[in-house]
């Protein structure tokens, strides 16, 4: 309580006014934390107000699924509006993950048009959007804002660490149900405990995605298809996953036969990676890897090039995730560049929401924007399904501790493979989704297509081909 209140009385000192007790522990959520006050005062400073800024928009729907299964066009709508919040980075260095959100929530939004059926009552589903701009301060308040300003009955979260875990952290704080997606589990989870190495299973939050386990043993498995001395350079970041998987790569990559050099973390936004390049070419690395953000490894690429680094192996979490960021990277340049594929059009699965597969929707996306299907739109359009899933199953949408054990509970085969709660997790609170690894090669309709070569953990989900060197 006394720290509460010291904590309290230094934001009423630097902001020149009272606030109510109650609502700063509400929005900080994790009070105690630098993080959790440095939010309160940064909204407040932005707004005037007690309260986080809004940055609600009503995405346009730009086209429409198949027949939605929620309920019947004669069916009454009665019940009250179910709130759901969406928060995802849609400006800053993390945009690329949410460039297919506003189709993503336009597809939702009309899908659910008929309404809700929860517990025998139709119910209008309203979908508040939320931009975290990138920022892990700006997640926190645009959660304390939608707690606060629109009471929502449930929280979605994607996109990296910098926002998935402050917002998942306001969440668990308020006892709101929240479900995330797009972070690799193990820094969402050892991220956000107080003591990694005592972790505390989450009562609130749940979460859905692959982990670096699955990242490690994807990568291992193409590098083996391309013969190299199997010296490797870690480009990683100062941030939450570049401390994850810098911290797991060693140990994985020797038990593969592979040997990393690891020069500091560097800064995001980094404009000079010369001492990096210089200690991959002394170390003779002919693999690359790390998980820099698009626009940094752009930067990377281009002066690696310019100083006679010439990996044969260039596999990047992150950064070569988006045909955006290999188009940035010039013709010819981004030629046999590889990463990790969380979902795709080859992925067999189909959408519990609209009926469609997953070629389907990437078919429906271009269709519809003119741009070349993305990862992400899979998982923005999942995370929906599985809200709407647990929703119903909940039978109440005034209890968030039955919407909460509705999440728990799910099993739900969705448009990214089944999310399931219910048995195999790595740990409580955790669903793994398939991974399978994938090259760019020169494309047809656009500069490159995504090709999947290692499937090995899950032949289901079909490969097109075979790795093959950079340039070869």
């Amino acid at each position: 309580m006394a720290n509460e209140r010291n904590e309290l009385e230094i934001v009423e000192a630097i902001l020149g006014r009272r606030f109510d007790r109650r609502d700063f522990l509400r929005l900080t959520g994790y009070a105690g934390t630098a993080a959790g006050v440095t939010a309160f005062i940064a909204a407040c400073q932005s707004t005037g107000s007690s309260a986080a800024p809004s940055v609600t928009t009503k995405p346009a729907v730009t086209a429409a699924p198949s027949t939605p299964v929620t309920a019947s066009a004669s069916a009454a709508i009665t019940g009250r509006p179910i709130k759901i919040g969406y928060v995802s980075p849609q400006t800053g260095p993390f945009s690329a993950f949410g460039e297919a959100d506003e189709y993503a929530v336009g597809t939702i939004d009309t899908a659910l048009a008929g309404g809700l059926d929860v517990g025998g009552t139709l119910h209008p589903v309203e979908i508040i959007v939320k931009d975290s701009a990138s920022d892990p301060n700006r997640a926190a308040e645009v959660a304390g804002d939608l707690i606060l300003k629109d009471d929502v009955d449930v929280i979605l979260v994607s996109s990296t660490p910098e926002t998935t875990n402050p917002v998942t952290t306001v969440a668990e704080a308020n006892q709101v149900p929240a479900i995330s997606t797009i972070t690799p589990w193990q820094p969402y989870y050892f991220g956000r405990q107080a003591d990694p190495a005592k972790p505390v299973p989450f009562e609130w939050t749940y979460h859905f995605f692959w982990g670096l386990e699955d990242i490690m043993a994807v990568f291992l498995d193409m590098w083996d298809q391309v013969p190299t001395n199997k010296v490797v350079g870690g480009l990683f970041p100062n941030d939450g996953d570049g401390q994850a998987w810098s911290g797991a790569f060693p140990d994985a990559l020797k038990a593969g036969g592979y040997t990393i050099n690891i020069p500091p973390l560097y800064e995001t936004g980094a404009k000079d990676f010369s001492a990096q390049i210089s200690a991959f070419k002394k170390a003779g690395a002919e693999v690359l890897t790390g998980v820099p953000i698009p626009p940094d490894f752009t930067t990377f690429w281009q002066q690696a090039k310019q100083q006679g680094y010439n990996p044969k192996v260039a596999s990047m979490g992150k950064a070569l995730l988006f045909p955006a960021s290999v188009d940035a990277l010039g013709p010819e340049a981004g030629d046999g560049l590889s990463s990790e594929v969380w979902w795709s059009p080859s992925h067999p699965f189909t959408s519990s929401l609209t009926g469609q597969n997953a070629k389907a929707l990437a078919d429906a996306y271009t269709s519809a924007t003119g741009k070349q299907w993305t990862q992400p739109l899979g998982f923005a359009h999942a995370i929906f399904e599985v809200a709407a899933d647990a929703l119903k199953r909940s039978g109440n949408v005034d209890d968030k501790t039955a919407i909460r054990d509705a999440i728990k509970a799910t099993a739900l085969d969705t448009v990214v493979g089944k999310v399931d709660w219910t048995k195999d997790t790595p740990v409580p609170n955790v669903a793994k989704t398939p991974l399978v690894g994938g090259q760019w090669g020169k494309g047809t309709a656009f500069p490159y297509d995504l090709v999947i070569v290692s499937n090995k953990a899950h032949p289901e989900i079909p490969a097109g081909g075979k790795m093959r060197p950079i340039g070869g």
